[in-house]
């Protein structure tokens, strides 16, 4: 199989109160897992691909064949995106980022609080579903946006740092305030992995 679910680093109530239980159980049980069993039965029959990392296939989507294009693209780019959104979270975590990353963080925003906000005006501004993004694109930071599952592999950007904002990341305990879901996850960013992300990007891994 080309994919499995990942499990979870830490139990569904980890991220209380600012992710909630239920919401966690739901997100990586249920919506993780309908991506991971999509893009295997998408490569079932196609060895080759099935073969290779997701995140080979996300950075080259275009040559991926067309009938499978868009189930990889979707439920590829999904699985990828939530195996990282897991990893940059955990308990008792937040703060802000130490090291080379908040130096170039200081560096390419102005300081910590600025680059918050540009993270929100891209998870806020984002209509439907998507992903705000730090990346590393051409050396430097940048803060986009995505449409759906949409990976920054797919454009040639390494992601450094991803936040969920499709309705299923945050609706049950948060409704439709996006904004308050966005104000809450900076206390559970796993800031030194988020680092390690940074470092390994920056050494072109």
């Amino acid at each position: 199989m080309a994919c499995t679910l990942p499990a979870l680093p830490y139990a569904f109530d980890a991220l209380e109160p600012s992710i909630d239980k239920l919401t966690m159980e739901i997100h990586h049980d249920r919506h993780h897992k309908a991506y991971v069993d999509n893009v295997n039965k998408a490569l079932d029959s196609l060895a080759s691909l099935s073969a290779k990392p997701i995140e080979q296939l996300l950075r080259e989507i275009n040559s991926v064949p067309e009938n499978v294009r868009t189930a990889v693209r979707n439920n590829g780019g999904g699985h990828a995106n939530h195996s990282m959104f897991w990893e940059i979270m955990a308990k008792g975590a937040g703060g802000k980022p130490s090291g080379p990353l908040a130096d170039d963080i200081n560096k390419t925003f102005g300081d910590f609080t600025t680059f918050q906000g540009k993270i929100k005006e891209a998870a806020l501004g984002r209509f439907g579903s998507g992903w705000a993004w730090l990346v590393l694109a051409g050396g430097s930071l940048k803060v986009i946006s995505t449409a759906n599952q949409d990976n920054p592999l797919m454009e040639g950007q390494a992601p450094i740092l991803g936040l969920d904002v499709w309705e299923h990341a945050y609706y049950l305990k948060y409704q439709n305030k996006r904004a308050d879901y966005v104000d809450a996850w900076w206390n559970v960013v796993h800031w030194s992995v988020v680092a390690q992300r940074y470092s390994e990007a920056k050494a072109g891994k």
